[in-house]
């Protein structure tokens, strides 16, 4: 088939992908680039509807159910990549004996079955072998033939994953081989080569945030070239210097109903699956408050995780009338899905807000999360508190210290972290007193997470893939 290299095929998948893709640049510098843009989202059509242009057009992806056989053998795939990666690697051990299966269900025995069958057949050859019985599993499954039809109708130059992991673009990846259209994948965030299980599938070409991103890559992925891979930063932290999002202080303090003559501390939450301890620590600060233990009086501000409800707070809400709250307007666009969250899509609102909240707060405190990096766009001090480990019975939230990706965040001393109440209180003081500790740190840390100057990043990411549409 002969493909159009004016015109590309732009994969997003979920919210994330959407706020990264849609919100940022990127959308108006592809069509810069490209004549025509055909988005194949699974995200229901509704949601561009303010994006929408002439030249872009969208067609839904279909929520692909896995059927049985297909399961077993990407799950295989999954668990051979981690296996033959976990020497090590903390992260992925964890994740490993996260996904161990107890269960007495057959989905179960089978999940035990694999482990032991991947412990010891894990080698890039097999799990190429299980790459190919995937793609036979769905080969002519109505969703593969769907796609090779949309396919062959738009002959895009070039068909762009804005994510390399979810199962559902596995078909449409397979369809993309089929039909003979090259593909590309971004890599989704900064901890899924070190910890995550396997990508969808194989592409042609890759782009990541870093060099530090880029050798990842080509360590955990043996097959895999140098010159398959591009350096290009990423979308999601380009709003930060969008004027289109940007607000003044003043608009901060009336937005979030906060006291202008004092500083600003904001805790970032995580959803409940990871940071199960949150309630605890905005319990800890709130009390600090109370109690005076404290140096100086501040704003408190909580934005929950735009990924769930924020339900789990309610008590907090009642009990401290003086903590803020800044739920993300993110919204449920449907909820008869396979993956839920996934429909979950942010507005340009909460984008505003969430800018204002990392530019004006004067601290940012999270687990461990991407939020660290957020803060430190706009040099801002971070603590991560991590009070839970395998004995005080406490969720055990220090395990995530040794994870890849946070242990270079960790030794870069780049924050603070705070193993219980007396750690975190002495380090909220002493970022009060001198916020510009760690600054040096902080800018090096960026430097080397995110390979690219955030203005620019989608004209670059746009340049990169008309190149890669027309080699």
């Amino acid at each position: 088939m002969k493909q159009n290299n004016k015109t590309l095929g732009l994969v997003i998948t979920d919210g994330v992908g959407f706020r990264n893709f849609i919100l940022s640049g990127f959308l108006k510098e592809v069509q810069r680039e490209f004549t025509q843009i055909i988005i194949f989202s699974g995200l229901p059509i509704s949601v561009y509807e303010k994006f929408q242009t002439p030249n872009c057009k969208i067609e839904e992806l279909y929520d692909f159910i896995e059927p049985g056989q297909t399961w077993f053998v990407r799950k295989l795939k999954e668990n051979a990549h981690l296996q033959l990666n976990k020497p090590g690697n903390f992260g992925i051990q964890d994740n490993l004996k996260t996904t161990y299966s107890t269960s007495n269900s057959r989905r179960g025995k089978l999940t035990r079955g694999i482990f032991k069958w991947a412990k010891h057949f894990n080698s890039e050859n097999w799990i190429g072998l299980y790459n190919k019985l995937q793609q036979k599993s769905f080969a002519n499954h109505s969703s593969t033939k769907n796609y090779r039809k949309l396919l062959s109708q738009y002959k895009p130059g070039l068909l762009f994953f804005t994510h390399q992991r979810p199962p559902y673009i596995a078909p449409l990846l397979y369809a993309a081989e089929k039909e003979k259209i090259k593909t590309c994948s971004f890599i989704f965030s900064w901890d899924n080569l070190t910890s995550k299980g396997r990508m969808a599938g194989n592409f042609d070409s890759y782009l990541v945030w870093s060099e530090l991103m880029k050798s990842e890559l080509l360590q955990f992925y043996g097959r895999i070239l140098d010159k398959q891979v591009q350096v290009v930063g990423t979308p999601q932290f380009e709003p930060y210097v969008m004027s289109e999002y940007s607000s003044t202080k003043n608009e901060f303090h009336n937005r979030f109903d906060l006291d202008s003559e004092l500083k600003t501390i904001c805790f970032s939450c995580g959803d409940v699956s990871t940071s199960a301890n949150d309630p605890l620590y905005i319990d800890t600060i709130a009390e600090a408050l109370i109690k005076d233990e404290v140096e100086k009086n501040f704003n408190f501000l909580v934005r929950t995780s735009p990924a769930e409800e924020p339900e789990r707070f309610s008590y907090l809400r009642e009990k401290y009338s003086f903590i803020k709250w800044n739920y993300p307007a993110w919204t449920q666009s449907r909820s008869n899905h396979s993956e839920t969250w996934s429909q979950r899509i942010p507005s340009t609102k909460d984008l505003k807000d969430l800018r204002m909240i990392l530019e004006f707060s004067d601290m940012g405190i999270n687990m461990c999360s991407t939020m660290s990096l957020d803060f430190m766009v706009f040099d801002k001090p971070v603590i991560n508190p991590v009070f839970g480990n395998e004995y005080n019975g406490l969720y055990n939230d220090q395990r995530f210290l040794e994870y890849a990706h946070y242990k270079k965040v960790v030794e870069s001393g780049a924050v603070i972290i705070a193993k219980n109440k007396m750690e975190l209180i002495a380090g909220i003081n002493t970022y009060l007193e001198n916020p510009g500790l760690h600054s040096r740190e902080r800018k090096s840390l960026l430097r080397l997470q995110i390979g690219k100057p955030l203005k620019g990043t989608s004209a670059g990411i746009a340049a990169s893939l008309k190149q890669l549409s027309t080699a």
